[in-house]
């Protein structure tokens, strides 16, 4: 029988409480025998300065250490330069030529399909897994096809902007990030505007 795989990919900067959560139920919902959590190297949808892939791997890893079936994959940031989801699938489709791959993205996601890279070709290789949340969903795009599977995930109002806000501001990270994540930021200093010493000698680091 053939292994079926998951694929999430995202810039994960940081990762958080939320990604944690939609990658566990993904993985049962879906069956997987394995997860594939994919950091982006460099993003080429995403606007201004984005933080170091180095750092976002590592945090990656941090946030999903010791998940069993859940791994994290460093194959966008290895290969370098701009990360476009076809490669990363044709690279896994190497690795694993009898997997079924299934394509993790959120709802939000739909409407950028169109500028992704070769998504015909890409949308060929993968089952196309929508995460969605409440009733309301989006269409794909005209002229994107696809098969689509949409899979219900629970409403955790978490994001990366948010997070980077409460470094910048010095507040609390209990709750937003793994301690291992909010430990890594605390020692490295990311996501302050001002200087590495602010976050270390906040009260709050790393909390």
């Amino acid at each position: 029988m053939s292994q079926r795989i998951g694929l999430l990919g995202g810039s994960f900067d940081p990762p958080h409480v939320g990604h944690l959560l939609i990658a566990q139920d993904a993985f049962e919902a879906l069956a997987l025998d394995r997860l594939l959590v994919v950091p982006a190297g460099t993003q080429p949808l995403k606007q201004g300065q984005q933080t170091p892939a180095a750092d976002r791997l590592a945090m990656t890893r941090a946030c999903f250490a010791d998940l069993p079936g859940i791994e994290v994959d460093p194959v966008e940031v290895e290969r370098g330069g701009l990360s476009f989801m076809v490669d990363t699938v044709e690279d896994v489709q190497r690795r694993h030529p009898a997997a079924r791959l299934h394509l993790l993205v959120g709802d939000d996601v739909l409407p950028t399909l169109p500028r992704w890279r070769e998504p015909a070709r890409l949308l060929a290789m993968v089952e196309l897994v929508v995460l969605t949340r409440g009733e309301a969903s989006t269409a794909l795009p005209a002229g994107v096809h696809a098969t689509v599977q949409r899979l219900p995930t629970r409403r955790v109002d978490v994001s990366s902007t948010e997070i980077r806000a409460r470094v910048r501001a010095g507040r609390s990270l209990r709750g937003f990030v793994p301690d291992a994540v909010a430990a890594y930021i605390a020692s490295t200093g990311l996501y302050l505007e001002h200087s590495r010493a602010s976050v270390l000698e906040s009260p709050h680091a790393g909390a």
